[in-house]
Parts: structure tokens; sequence; C-alpha cells
């Protein structure tokens, strides 16, 4: 049974209504449509804000990523998954996906009474991670992204089904999870960090250096579908929806 608690074909159902005229997340449109948007937490509240979210599609790396970076930063790793699986804040099995369909009430009961009862920073990592912690706890949302036939392969080497693929591998294209913590938090909350090709090692330190302030958060660098399309490969990934 998959631990990854969710898909994202509601969503899909959604944005794929007309697929033709969709436009990428990172069209100047949407980004000074989400300028507009008052999610960001005040400077006077950056003191109490401590959790740093890991999110990302299914097999962008991010329970390695998260835990190497907990160790190195020697705080609390919250897995959503593993919480959902061990205390069963799910509400049913869909088991045409092998996967828990997750009881989002409970989970953000759980997770508000962990960062409540806790005095450290932690990190929460999973994949709808933005919709469960309190925006007022946000420090920062690292968003994992994979190349779509990377990430592919990933997910085939954990057994994945078809389906199931497909529809995480569009969710990457169409960028649903930077979306998602854009949306929730805000662009100033909020930074991609393009995994492929690199290791855990890499993408760990790349993080360290911008929590640190050593390096500048990036958000809007990575298009697959406009790679896809330059590569005439938009329909071998996006036929089916």
């Amino acid at each position: 049974m998959s631990t990854f608690i969710s898909d994202f074909e509601p969503f899909l159902d959604n944005i794929f209504l007309s697929r033709k005229s969709f436009l990428p997340f990172t069209t100047i449109f949407y980004w000074k449509k989400m300028k507009k948007r008052d999610k960001k937490v005040s400077d006077s509240n950056l003191g109490k804000n401590k959790v740093i979210i890991v999110s990302g599609t299914p097999g962008v790396g991010k329970s390695t990523v998260s835990k190497q970076l907990s160790s190195k930063l020697s705080c609390r790793l919250v897995s959503i998954g593993d919480l959902v699986k061990d205390e069963g804040l799910y509400t049913q099995v869909d088991r045409k996906r092998d996967t828990l369909v997750a009881d989002m009430n409970q989970i953000s009961k759980r997770i508000n009474g962990i960062i409540s009862n806790s005095s450290e920073m932690l990190i929460v990592e999973g994949h709808y991670a933005v919709d469960v912690v309190p925006l007022e706890a946000v420090s920062l949302v690292f968003v994992l992204r994979r190349d779509p036939e990377e990430l592919r392969d990933v997910l085939r080497k954990r057994g994945y089904g078809e389906e199931k693929i497909r529809e995480n591998v569009a969710a990457e294209i169409l960028d649903v999870c930077l979306y998602d913590a854009v949306d929730r938090c805000g662009v100033d909350k909020v930074c991609e960090v393009n995994v492929t090709g690199r290791t855990a090692e890499e993408v760990v330190n790349e993080v360290q250096q911008v929590l640190q302030g050593k390096k500048k958060r990036k958000i809007g660098t990575v298009d697959w579908l406009g790679k896809l399309n330059f590569e005439g490969k938009i329909d071998e990934y996006l036929k089916d929806f």
C-alpha cells in the first residue's frame, strides 16, 4: 500500500477542461495575480514561524531530503505520510490506485497539536503539507521539482501502476504542488528547487544556503510544459487528459 495519501485526479479534472488553453504557472499574468494576494505573514510575526515545509509531487525525493535536512539542522521531522499510515488518519482505502484517502480535518488537528507542543523548529514533509500546517506557523516552503521523464522512471521503480504514474507526472508538469504552495502561503514564502540529476546531499546544501541567506529563493524557474512542448513530447505525457 502506498504511503502517499491522495492523488491529483480532482485537480487535474478541473484544469484539463481545456488543455489547449492552459497557461503555465510561470506566466506573467499569474505572478501579478499572486503578488496582489495578501497572504504574506508580516515581518513582526517572523519569530513565531517555526515550520519548514518540504513539498513536491510523489517521487521527487521529499522524504530523503527532509531526513537529511532535519539531521543537518538538528530539528524534528514530521512526515504526513507516516502520520496518516501509523495513526490511521484516513477515511478510506482507494483500491484502484492503491492509496489512502486522507482525513484532512484529523491531520490538521494532529499537526496543530504537534506545532503547539513544540518549542523547536520543525520540518513538515508531504505533498499537501501546505493544506494542513497553519499559515502563521510557516517559515518557508520548499517545493522540489523533478524532470517528468526522470520522475516517471522513479515511480516505475517504486512499482506504481501506470494510471497513478500518469496522474502524478501530469501534476508535476502542470506545477500542481507549486501552485498550491503559492496559493496557500504566498509567493514570498515559497522556494522552488530543481532536483533533476542531483543527489540528496546537493539538494540539502542548496536548501541550507537559502535558509542561511547565502542564496536567493528561486521560483518560476521550472517550466516542464514549455520544455515538453519544445521537444514535441506533450502528447506523450498528457494525451490521456
